[in-house]
Formats: structure tokens, C-alpha cells, sequence
């Protein structure tokens, strides 16, 4: 058996590094392929480094560009390299370009495909990763669902449940195992504060319409006001020059930061009074770590978090955003976490190994 694992962003280097560590531990071939979509250092690259991972043997350096050029110049160096080294099985997470190119490539060449975070749905099919989450499920062999509710969302699709497995979701066991490297360092907030709300915000939906991240910036103010605490924002590139363009000032109560890494992420996660964002993942960390979570989206494919307690959507009007801050700021933990024990790389590497993969 030989693993190729494409990966192309940092939420897929976390989510794809405990299943990177559980092929090394068992000794199969594989071989990790980055396409290179998040492309500055801070953004992947000190990833690898803080995360414990040798580097990836390829990078494709693709850099941004539109979805299709994105896609396109994917395809084309994926079915290079997949031809070069023939594996049995590719292994992709999540839904971003590089799931879609890396799937698409995959199964054209008659290659087994694992969706790692299967069947996570929006029901927003304006959102791009939501066409790319789909088309990765229906061209996949392997259907790797986080939790139950995902593998309904398959079944209702007409997807097969012999392909589907449901795994619990690695980010539990990315959580748990650069926790205990936070740990080990004795590594300490960046913040420099005991009390503050952190911010995330850099999807499409928020960051490339100007009225709407007007919005957002605005009712991150109340909240900040009313609460009395400061505002942390690690500011993807993407999101800031947004900014710049739109000239919307974030006032003196939202501090931007420079994009951190994932252990010092963690920490400022950990440490927050509220977490507020647009993230998927952030939605799932905050869940486990117990923090309270508001999501600055219409909809989420995490509706887990939702039913659980531990998140609520609040759109982009000011005014709720306050709201949904007042409601969520005085819950802390309770919640029974839905996305698993941390053995899902465990569990995922165990299913390619039985099937031959």
C-alpha cells in the first residue's frame, strides 16, 4: 500500500497531521503532496516545523489566483506526480481547491480516493467549498465522516454506506496532540492580556463584500465596548488587504495581529473569554476546548456545535452579533464534545489497511 496525502492549506496540514503520524507509526508508504494554496511561511510552511512534521516531499507553489486557475494549475502538477509515483489511494481533507483537484486528478486515473471529513454540508451551494466538498464525496471511495449527521447527509445523496465510515474528526486528535507539545514547551499566550475575545474572519462570504465586512467590523465593536474586553485578530493576508481596499477601519478596540502558528493559535483559543468566527475549524477547536463560540456566517456545516451549545450563528448584522455575544459569553464547557476520542487517524489508517488501499 502507498499514500499520497494532498494537502494545500494550514487547517489541512492540521487536520491531515495526525493521520501523517499514524502512517510513519505503522511504517506504510507514503509520500505528502502540498499544493502550495496557502504559500507564505507564517501561513503553512512553520506548520510543518511546529507540528512536528517532515516537510512535504512536493510542492506544487500554486499560490492564489481564481478558482479556476487555482484548480487548474493543481491539476496539472497532481497528475504529474500521481503518475510518477503511482499510489494506491489518495487521501484529501475538508473542501478547498486543493480537495477538489486533488479528488478530481485522483479518480481520473482510476486511483482509490479518501475524503477525510466527509459529508460536512451548508446547504449553500453559493459558497465554493460547498461545490467542492460535494464533488469530492461523489467522486471518493473511501468516506471518511466525522459523525453521524455527516453520514446521513451521504446516504441522502445517494452515496453508498459501504463506502462510508464514520471516524469521529481529527481535528480531536490534532487538538489533543499539539496540546500536549504546548504543554512540553510551557508556551504562553501572545495576547499579553488575562481577558480578551478572539477573532477570526477570512471567508469569501465576509471578507469580499464590503457591506457585509463593514458589518462584522461594526458589531465586533459593540461587543468589545459593552464587554469591556479587547478584541485579538490574526489577520489571514487575504482578509487585511481586503480591508485596506474597502477602507474599513477596525477602530482602537481590535487589535491585528500577523497570522500565528498553530500551537500559539491554541493558546490564544484556549484563553479567550468568546471566540468569534467564520472558521470551520475554529468552530470545531473552540467546541473541544470548551470555549463559548460565536460564527459571523448565516449557516455552518458544523451543526454539532450548534445543537450542543457551544456555538450560535449570528450573520452579520451588528445587533445580533451583540446579542449572540451576551448570550454565549457566560457558557463555559458542559458540553459533551461531538466529534469523537482522538483516535480518528487511528480509526481512518486502520480502514485503508483492511481495504487494501
Amino acid at each position: 500500500m502507498k499514500v499520497a496525502v494532498i494537502l494545500g492549506t494550514r487547517p489541512e496540514i492540521i487536520k491531515m497531521s495526525p493521520i501523517i503520524r499514524e502512517l510513519e507509526r505503522r511504517g506504510i508508504d507514503h509520500f505528502v503532496l502540498h499544493t502550495g494554496q496557502h504559500y507564505s511561511h507564517n501561513m503553512d510552511g512553520v506548520f510543518f516545523e511546529v507540528l512536528g512534521l517532515n516537510p512535504p516531499k512536493y510542492n506544487l507553489g500554486v499560490g492564489s489566483g481564481t478558482h479556476g486557475e487555482e484548480t487548474g494549475r493543481m491539476l496539472v502538477g497532481i497528475e504529474r506526480i500521481l503518475a510518477e509515483e503511482k499510489p494506491g489511494c489518495v487521501l484529501v481533507e475538508g473542501d478547498t481547491n486543493t480537495v477538489l483537484a486533488g479528488a478530481l486528478a485522483a479518480a481520473k486515473m482510476h486511483i482509490k480516493v479518501g475524503h477525510v471529513e466527509a459529508g460536512l454540508r451548508s446547504g449553500d451551494m453559493s459558497m465554493p467549498e460547498e461545490v467542492n466538498r460535494i464533488v469530492a464525496d461523489h467522486v471518493s471511495d473511501y468516506l471518511f465522516a466525522p459523525t453521524q449527521v455527516s453520514a446521513q447527509n451521504l446516504l441522502r445523496e445517494g452515496i453508498s454506506a459501504q463506502k462510508i465510515a464514520v471516524t469521529g474528526n481529527t481535528i480531536v486528535d490534532a487538538v489533543q496532540q499539539s496540546l500536549s507539545l504546548v504543554e512540553e514547551r510551557g508556551a504562553k499566550s501572545i495576547a499579553g492580556l488575562d481577558r480578551y475575545l478572539l477573532v477570526t474572519i477570512h471567508r469569501q462570504e465576509n471578507a469580499d463584500n464590503p457591506a457585509r465586512l463593514r458589518k462584522i467590523i461594526e458589531g465586533l465593536n459593540l461587543v468589545s465596548e459593552e464587554l469591556g474586553l479587547e478584541v485579538v485578530y490574526p489577520a489571514h493576508p487575504r482578509a487585511r488587504k481586503r480591508l485596506n481596499d474597502f477602507r474599513i477601519s477596525l477602530g482602537e478596540r481590535i487589535r491585528a495581529i500577523d497570522p500565528v502558528d498553530y500551537l500559539s493559535f491554541l493558546i490564544l483559543e484556549r484563553g479567550a473569554d468568546l471566540i468569534l468566527t467564520d472558521s470551520g475549524g475554529v468552530q470545531e477547536e473552540a467546541c473541544i476546548l470548551g470555549v463559548p463560540c460565536v460564527t459571523l456566517r448565516d449557516n455552518t456545516e458544523r451543526p454539532e456545535t450548534l445543537e450542543v451549545g457551544a456555538n450560535i450563528l449570528a450573520g452579520a448584522e451588528p445587533s445580533r452579533i451583540l446579542k449572540c455575544a451576551r448570550e454565549m459569553l457566560p457558557r463555559r464547557g458542559g458540553w459533551e464534545n461531538p466529534y469523537g476520542d482522538g483516535r480518528s487517524a487511528e480509526r481512518i489508517v486502520g480502514l485503508l489497511e483492511n481495504a487494501g488501499a
